[in-house]
């Protein structure tokens, strides 16, 4: 008898176990007889999604409607068929979202509010989507042009933020991040057209819940209660109570701890920082904080030689400036100019901020020494 070897036999073993589980699988009674709890289980398909609503009769003659009336301004019939459409469409269409512009082009506010095309632009305003809301676009435009220098149709822009209806987030987004968000950057120098614009708009914003309170009150701080006396009294809030906070890093110029010592006769020489990749964020001192702080109220200096205190203040993402290495987006209001004269200054915020993150130091003169820098608001 031949003899296989025992590793043959293993696998002949194996084999057979495999064929006939394959059997067994597949030999299974599935007939129509079978026991219910017997039979493979198939997921129920699913529901096939509605169909979305044909558009009414009016929403889809809506736009050949507008166009007629844009070409007969006079023509009463025509301005009250596009009318009766318009009342009778609760969601336009896109092509009829896209003739705001030229309904705005053809009744601008200063020929009436109550002019009929201008009702139907208010209309498509207040029911459009953002990305076809002519009153949306409008606010991000004029905000555009006073950066170039334009000066504003403030009564317009207004007009347009109030009537701006579901788009009214987009809007304020656009005007916390092309105007509110400069005004609070100490490298930016901001046109006086974007800052008319911004104390225009803010508090509709605000008031609709659209304001990021960590942006507008470093803007007021940034401004000034002499050049934006507005933004100041829109960000004025209640007082919490405050101490000195040490700061949790410190980095930059060494020791750099020494100018939180609370030893007048220790202190930091600030030119000892080289300016480096960070020097924009950080200046030659920076004294961060983790987590941010809460409010920060007043700051107290004692050093030689002149300089300013920024605070890195954290932001909604995209607004502001990016740190690419915190990986977050901040806005850095100037909050002290100090003289440097070897006595204590104080710089008393016009409104707190809120969630600062560092506060940097910037000399003025490369021998400028910083003896005392004092904190003050609350965790």
């Amino acid at each position: 008898m031949r003899r296989f070897p025992l590793r043959t036999l293993l696998l002949m073993v194996v084999a057979l176990i495999a064929f006939g589980r394959l059997y067994w699988v597949t030999h299974q009674d599935v007939s129509p007889e079978a026991r219910p709890e017997d039979r493979p289980r198939r997921e129920a398909p699913a529901e096939a999604s509605a169909p979305k609503p044909l558009p009414s009769p009016e929403c889809r003659t809506l736009s050949g409607a507008i166009e007629a009336a844009l070409k007969a301004p006079e023509d009463a019939q025509a301005q009250a068929g596009a009318r009766k459409r318009m009342d009778a469409c609760p969601e336009p269409p896109e092509r009829a979202c896209e003739l705001g512009t030229a309904l705005s082009a053809r009744a601008p506010l200063a020929a009436g509010e109550d002019a009929p095309l201008r009702g139907l632009l208010a209309s498509l305003c207040e029911r459009c989507p953002s990305p076809f809301n002519a009153c949306v676009q409008r606010v991000a435009q004029g905000l555009l042009e006073g950066a170039l220098g334009r000066q504003p149709d403030l009564a317009d822009l207004r007009w347009s933020l109030e009537h701006a209806g579901k788009g009214t987030e987009d809007a304020c987004d656009s005007l916390v991040k092309l105007g509110l968000a400069p005004a609070a950057q100490a490298d930016v120098t901001l046109a006086p057209a974007v800052r008319a614009i911004v104390v225009e708009l803010a508090p509709l914003c605000a008031k609709a819940g659209h304001l990021p309170g960590p942006v507008l009150r470093a803007a007021a701080v940034h401004q000034g209660q002499e050049v934006a006396p507005a933004l100041v009294a829109l960000a004025a809030g209640a007082t919490v109570e405050t101490a000195a906070v040490e700061p949790d890093l410190v980095t930059g110029a060494e020791p750099g701890r020494q100018a939180f010592d609370r030893d007048v006769n220790t202190g930091v020489r600030v030119s000892n920082a080289a300016p480096g990749k960070r020097w924009a964020a950080d200046g030659a001192l920076r004294a961060g904080y983790t987590p941010t702080l809460k409010h920060l109220e007043t700051l107290r200096i004692r050093a030689t030689g002149p300089g300013t205190l920024r605070a890195i203040v954290r932001t909604p993402a995209g607004v502001g400036l990016k740190d690419p290495e915190g990986g977050f987006s901040f806005v850095n209001p100037t909050v002290c100019r100090y003289q440097g004269k070897g006595q204590w200054e104080v710089c008393k915020l016009a409104v707190p901020l809120l969630d600062v993150d560092a506060v940097s130091v910037f000399p003025e003169r490369a021998d400028g020494e910083v003896k005392e820098l004092e904190i003050i608001g609350a965790r």
